[in-house]
């Protein structure tokens, strides 16, 4: 199984360090260049006009790759490619994020040159769409309960579990489209993090303490999807990384949010999601804080009042002195140190 995982990391690198050189150009022919908001950090307006939607060659080597392998696999031992195969929900989940609110809001920003993109109502009913089918499916499919980390118990949400991971897919996704602020920092995250849940998903799967991963054709697909997308990730990285040649824009982010989430629930190991996503976590904290807090202070003193520098939290740094590519490494840092404590915190379950 880790040889499946290894194929697809390797295929998808190959496919993003192929195919964009190719895109860069054909993006800056088209102008669909990202616009730069004034009321982000100065220094960021020297990027006015960066190509951006280069997440769609992020998302479609890693969905290729793992369609393709898990095909070949399934059809080599006589899988059934029925709803139990987790490669259908993974692939709605994904592509589903990027598909109905990911590429329309770029599309509307860089080649309707509308600086709004799509309205807030629109991302968030797009967002419950997907998030209540999804959360439905793995109702049904696989189950109400959550695994419990550091034990070898299962918390049951019973009713409670569809409106509930209906708003986790919500978070998450708008979490990892807050986190592509900086050059290379969601790129970095997710490599360090999918690879964690990769290795979480095939080490459970191998031990066969949890019943609605049991069979191959049920864990497989999701962690080759899981090494897809490092893959693919560290080939975008070589574009990405600071000073960007290109942006992943909201196509790239929420298709990695819905990766995240998606790989969390059908292993039902959604309170990984705490240390593995906590950087893109806090970027939406940060938000929800700065936000509150100046509303308060402007009610309470008639002029409102920040946390932060600025929001998300990485912004902040970048506004102290930090170095973009200093964020980047500190992000990933503790996404890394988070993400084995994560690991380990399933081994009752392996």
């Amino acid at each position: 199984m880790f040889l499946y995982c290894a194929y697809a990391a390797v295929a998808a690198m190959a496919i993003v360090l192929l195919v964009m050189p190719k895109f860069l150009p054909f993006l800056k022919k088209l102008k669909f260049g990202q616009t730069i908001y004034d009321l982000g950090p100065k220094a960021h307006l020297a990027k006015q006009g960066t190509p951006n939607m280069g997440g769609i060659v992020t998302a479609l080597a890693t969905v290729a790759t793992t369609a393709v392998i898990a095909v070949i696999v399934g059809v080599k031992r006589g899988w059934s490619f029925a709803l139990e195969n987790n490669l259908w929900p993974l692939l709605f989940i994904t592509v589903g994020c990027m598909a109905l609110f990911g590429f329309p809001d770029d599309y509307i920003k860089d080649v309707k040159k509308d600086h709004e993109g799509l309205k807030p109502k629109q991302k968030l009913i797009g967002q419950m769409i997907v998030g209540l089918l999804f959360s439905a499916f793995c109702y049904w499919k696989i189950g109400s309960d959550v695994i419990l980390p550091f034990t070898d118990k299962t918390w049951n949400l019973g009713y409670f579990y569809i409106p509930i991971m209906t708003v986790l897919v919500m978070f998450i996704t708008n979490s990892a489209n807050l986190q592509d602020g900086v050059d290379g920092i969601l790129s970095s995250v997710t490599i360090v993090g999918m690879a964690a849940f990769g290795l979480i998903v095939l080490f459970m799967g191998l031990g066969g303490r949890v019943e609605a991963l049991r069979g191959e054709h049920r864990f497989l697909p999701i962690a080759v999807l899981c090494f897809a997308l490092v893959g693919a990730s560290l080939g975008f990285l070589r574009y990405n990384r600071h000073p960007a040649m290109i942006f992943m824009g909201d196509t790239g982010s929420m298709f990695i949010g819905g990766a995240m989430v998606g790989v969390a629930m059908l292993a039902k190991c959604q309170f990984l999601l705490i240390p593995i996503c906590f950087t893109c976590i806090m970027s939406s904290v940060s938000v929800m804080m700065q936000t509150t807090y100046f509303k308060i202070t402007k009610k309470k003193y008639g002029q409102g009042k920040r946390i932060f520098k600025m929001a998300p939290l990485h912004h902040h740094f970048e506004l102290s002195g930090m170095k973009e590519n200093q964020i980047v490494l500190m992000y990933a840092l503790v996404t890394a140190v988070l993400s084995v404590i994560a690991v380990l915190s399933m081994k009752a379950f392996y």
